[in-house]
């Protein structure tokens, strides 16, 4: 557990109070693992100043510049995914796999009738930009927190009355107020003057009393682009392209928490708790992308590339319940279950949130040394590669889809302000090669992911590193290329957010690998 506490708005700590977003979800849109053709993975993604390949629609669109011919790519992927985490001193590991793509399109070029080594380039694709099928799971003994007090703290902090504990916090704090997980504190006239928990928790570490705590969550879907890009060559040493993208998004998360008493005692009012959340969130948006190459010798090529933010339209819908068993505590039979969809009575739009949200603009540059480059490619004998990019992760932005609803512009300022003091821009370095004999390729390839959290949060590790390489084969206007990419991934998750204790941290070292094929036809 780190030392340190994360100071957040008070308004974001539990989601459910206003909107169901967190800050968190920064990096589901901002930082994915994105999808490419066998070729442009095999090379770490370096694909910057190369083109040639589809993935250069959403990458760098001046790369299409380069075909003068037409073709068409296809390209299934397989993933498996392993995670451990370490929890409080405890190891857990969990594993999932799943089936993916990466760009299926035409890419249509053509040269010029008029102008000599002058050519031009149509491409229409759909490509897998983030894959959110994941299980992540882990366990511990806590003597020092629980889950449930971030629910006495929403209640203290609002100055919440008895009915708007059991009335205005659907999602969570009303739940465990109903449950009698979370009871009133009351002074000796009787008057309510705060809340507390029953879960038991010694008054100094180290103490017989704790809780052993489980965290399960699934998630499933992704995020889908579809490209439309352009490219040109201007006399072999100058290409320009811009892509228009509509990318759509699917997500799905099942989380289960529990926390079970590890004192062994029957009579301390707690033998459990179990919080289960749905929730769901489908939605579409737009981006442009802009890129020059420059091929100032045979074989050397400059690459620079712009990324718009993606502009998106989200809709959530998020349910809860709370199953608690108290034991003795109350004269009611035990144990209480109580769920959202019975607190939001005839509230039909209660748990549906809608907003906008802007994803982080990026820039890229790239450079590539092309062995042997001559206009006849079978003559080529390979090249190498490297891309360096960055993306402003502390640019996301949230905005209300209602403007003239006063709470949710207040909350999404605060959410706006802590993604600010939590990220910071971060550097992505890509590097790869190939090597080319006759009709048969092999490759290498390299990239490392910077940490989007800012200093403030250097404990919160969000660093990616993947390594690949892969094979190709070309022949009669044929292409097949297969590419194994090995994902480690330092990844933190944090179960809670308290304003008055340090927050728990789940370690993760994570790996995921992925086999992609793709199969291209040049089309006449």
């Amino acid at each position: 557990m780190a030392s340190f506490r994360y100071l957040l708005p008070a308004a974001i700590l539990v989601a459910g109070s206003a909107a169901a977003q967190l800050p968190e979800d920064v990096l589901r849109y901002g930082f994915p693992l994105a999808g490419g053709t066998a070729r442009s993975q095999a090379i770490g993604g370096a694909i910057g100043a190369l083109g040639g390949d589809i993935t250069s629609s959403y990458v760098n669109p001046a790369g299409l510049g380069l075909y003068k011919n037409k073709e068409f790519v296809l390209s299934p992927n397989f993933g498996f995914l392993r995670n451990r985490f370490d929890y409080r001193g405890s190891n857990t590991n969990a594993r999932d796999n799943g089936i993916g793509y990466g760009p299926i399109g035409f890419v249509l070029g053509s040269q010029s009738s008029y102008r000599r080594n002058h050519s031009s380039a149509f491409a229409i694709s759909i490509n897998q930009i983030a894959n959110y099928n994941n299980t992540v799971q882990y366990s511990g003994f806590n003597n020092t927190s629980s889950w449930s007090e971030q629910y006495v703290e929403e209640l203290v902090r609002n100055r919440a009355t008895v009915p708007q504990a059991e009335n205005n916090f659907i999602f969570g704090s009303s739940l465990a107020f109903w449950t009698f997980l979370v009871d009133t504190i009351a002074n000796a006239q009787g008057q309510v003057i705060g809340y507390q928990s029953v879960v038991p928790l010694p008054s100094g570490p180290g103490g017989p009393e704790g809780v052993n705590q489980i965290n399960r969550i699934n998630t499933s879907g992704g995020a889908h682009e579809v490209s439309l890009g352009y490219g040109t060559n201007n006399n072999d040493k100058f290409h320009f392209g811009f892509s228009f993208n509509i990318p759509f998004y699917s997500f799905r998360r099942d989380q289960t928490y529990r926390e079970e008493d590890a004192s062994g005692n029957p009579n301390n009012d707690f033998a459990y708790f179990e919080y289960r959340e749905r929730y769901r969130t489908s939605g579409v948006g737009f981006n442009g992308k802009l890129g020059l190459i420059a091929r100032p010798t045979n074989r050397l090529r400059l690459g620079l590339a712009l990324h718009t933010p993606t502009f998106a339209n989200l809709n959530d819908q998020i349910s809860s319940s709370i199953e608690a068993n108290t034991e003795g505590f109350t004269i009611f039979p035990q144990p209480q279950i109580k769920t959202s969809d019975e607190l939001k009575g005839n509230n039909s739009n209660a748990g549906n949130f809608r907003y906008n949200i802007i994803t982080p603009w990026r820039m890229l540059g790239s450079v590539a040394f092309v062995i042997n480059e001559v206009k006849d490619i079978k003559r080529q004998k390979g090249f190498v590669s490297a891309d360096i990019e960055y993306v402003n992760y502390r640019s996301t932005r949230y905005r209300a889809d209602d403007p003239t609803l006063v709470d949710d512009v207040a909350y999404y300022n605060q959410l706006n302000e802590t993604i600010k003091s939590r990220y910071r821009g971060a550097f992505n370095f890509r590097v790869g090669g190939e090597l080319k004999f006759k009709t048969l390729m092999t490759r290498l390839g390299f990239a490392h992911l910077g940490s989007p959290f800012s200093r403030d949060f250097r404990d919160l590790r969000g660093n990616r590193t993947l390594l690949s390489g892969g094979l190709g084969y070309r022949n009669r206007g044929m292409f097949i290329d297969l590419t194994y990419v090995h994902a480690i991934i330092r990844q933190n998750e944090v179960p809670y957010w308290l304003q008055d204790k340090a927050n728990p941290i789940a370690d993760g070292r994570n790996s995921r690998g992925n086999v992609v094929l793709t199969l291209g036809f040049k089309l006449m």
